[in-house]
Order: C-alpha cells, then structure tokens, then sequence
C-alpha cells in the first residue's frame, strides 16, 4: 500500500520533525479533511467525488489537478468490485505523486571549471533575501566557498539587507549603489568570484513585475553579461515563491518563466500556509521542480525539497483510515 511506504520511508529521514511540523496547517486543511469524509463515505461515487473536489481545491491544488486526481482515482477503482476508504485515499495521494513526477526532476547544475552562478528572481516581499541568508549556511555546511552579490540596486535597503546577513555569515558581499545597474554589479560579482575561487555566487535581484517587458528586458540583459563573464551561467535561476500566495503564485512564476529561463524553485513560508497542494500545481504546470522549502524561520528550516516526505506530512494519519 502506497501510504505505508510513504510512512517507511519517512521514518528514515533525518528532518521528519521539520517537516511535519512546516506542514501541520497543511495536515490539517488536507489530511484531517481528508480523513472527516470516512464519516459519510459509501464508495467512490459522485457524492464522495465532490467532496474530494472541496478538499482538494482548498488545499489549493487547483480545479484542473483536483479534476485529473477525481478522473484517475475512478479510472482504478474500476479494477476492484468495491473500494474501502482507506484504499481511496491511498489512491488519491498515490496519484498525486504520479502527477509531480510525469515530469522527471532536473538535477542542480553545479560549474566543474569555476564558479556556479545561482541567479535568485521573485517579487518583492517573496523571502527572496532571507532565502539567499539560508542558501549560504546551506551551502558553507556542505564545505563551499560562498559570496553574494546585491543586485537589487531598486528597493530601499534591500543592498544593506543582504550585506547585513553576509557578515553575519562571514561572507563577501559584493554590492553596487542604490538605483544603479544592476547587471554591472552582476559582472563585478562574477569577476569577483573568479578571483577568489567562489565555489557558488548567489545574486540577488530585483523583483519588480509592474512592466512584463522591463522585466524580460533586464532579466536577459543580466544573462548576457554573467555569459560574457563565465561561460554557460548563469547556470541555474530559482524563483523564489511566497507558498501563502497560493494560485497568484503561480501566475507570477508563469510570469518570471516566460522572461527567464526558470531551472528551479524555491517555495517560502510554507509553515503559515494551510495550501500545501500548490507544489504539486506548480509542477504540473510549469515543469520545473521545487529544489527547496522554507517551513520555519530557523536558518536550518530551508530544506531540500522531498516529494515522499511533503506527501506524507500533509496526509500523515490517513494510514491509519480504515
């Protein structure tokens, strides 16, 4: 059975109690609910689909995933002369991992001749600086040399900001003026990066999405002149997503990935958000895989992202369904 692997496998990870913990309003609005609809349930029918579909949509999955999981789970249950509830919902978060993963997960890239550049989009007010604090201290735990650049030369104190965490961190930071070009900070950070042996430069950048073609037109001047710098970079760019945003998040990663070419996401603040569903919407629509998650506001809470682990601590109990 589909959860009770889920549960084993669980049980072998090193950061279980950060993720349940990141994720119990998300238990709470998806699995509990969930597990209220055994109360009424007669088998899968249309009843028992529509209240799936309230759940589902609650949890901010999305009226077109919720339609494809209520389509698919009708699909197998016609293999079984009856259904029980716990089968259902084993069903049901069986094939929310078969959506996630219909698109294989790119790895990282990380640059073997030099510095990997990790250009970091996303709206103001996204987590999108503190993010880059806990990328550092993820990045140093694992034995790299790590700088910064401030190339958000547009919102007020955003410079000061990440050079305030970068020495805390004890790391460079390589800064520009307030309102100045920022793609001319970006080349000061790549050169820097070169000199000093950099193992991974993480560089800030503005989030402004009033003018779509502003965007595109900075974004793509950016990568030109890291290219001109250090060949193929930069070699990865995440957008960084408020997870309480839910669906408007995903409008603004369509946004950010029809001006650049996005490789991966990070999803904030997922700990204050009761819509957990909104990874798995992301994925389906975009294509592109969710490389971390913030479920806290500890350094130590920006964790790599694992489908089993997300899967079981929004759903964790529905093992126990009869």
């Amino acid at each position: 059975m589909f959860l009770n692997k889920l549960k084993n496998v669980f049980k072998k990870k090193d950061d279980q109690a950060i993720y349940l913990s990141g994720f119990k309003k998300s238990n709470e609005s998806f699995g509990k609910r969930l597990d209220g609809l055994s109360y009424k349930y007669t088998g899968i029918n249309d009843e028992f689909l529509e209240e799936l579909t309230i759940v589902l949509l609650e949890s901010d999955i999305g009226i077109e995933i919720a339609d494809l999981i209520c389509e698919r789970l009708k699909d197998m249950a016609k293999d079984y002369p009856s259904v029980s509830f716990k089968w259902a919902m084993n069903f049901v978060i069986e094939i929310m991992s078969e959506i996630y993963n219909e698109t294989e997960d790119t790895e990282i890239i990380y640059n073997e001749n030099g510095p990997t550049i990790m250009l970091i989009v996303g709206v103001n007010g996204s987590g999108k600086t503190t993010s880059i604090a806990k990328l550092v201290r993820y990045y140093k735990e694992k034995g790299k040399k790590v700088a910064v650049v401030a190339a958000d030369t547009f919102r007020a104190g955003a410079i000061e900001q990440l050079d305030t965490w970068a020495q805390r961190l004890g790391v460079h930071c390589v800064k520009g003026i307030e309102n100045g070009d920022p793609s001319a900070v970006l080349v000061d950070g790549c050169r820097y990066a070169k000199e000093n042996d950099i193992d991974i430069l993480l560089c800030d950048t503005a989030g402004r999405l009033q003018n779509k073609v502003s965007l595109m037109n900075e974004l793509a001047k950016m990568h030109k002149v890291i290219g001109r710098e250090i060949e193929n970079a930069p070699h990865n760019v995440w957008l960084v997503l408020d997870g309480t945003t839910g669906q408007n998040g995903l409008s603004q990663a369509m946004i950010f990935d029809e001006a650049t070419n996005l490789t991966g996401i990070i999803l904030t603040k997922m700990d204050g958000t009761a819509k957990g569903g909104i990874i798995v919407a992301i994925k389906h629509k975009l294509k592109i895989p969710v490389y971390f998650i913030g479920l806290g506001e500890k350094p130590e809470d920006l964790r790599p992202f694992d489908l089993n682990s997300y899967l079981y601590s929004i759903s964790s109990g529905l093992e126990n369904a009869k």
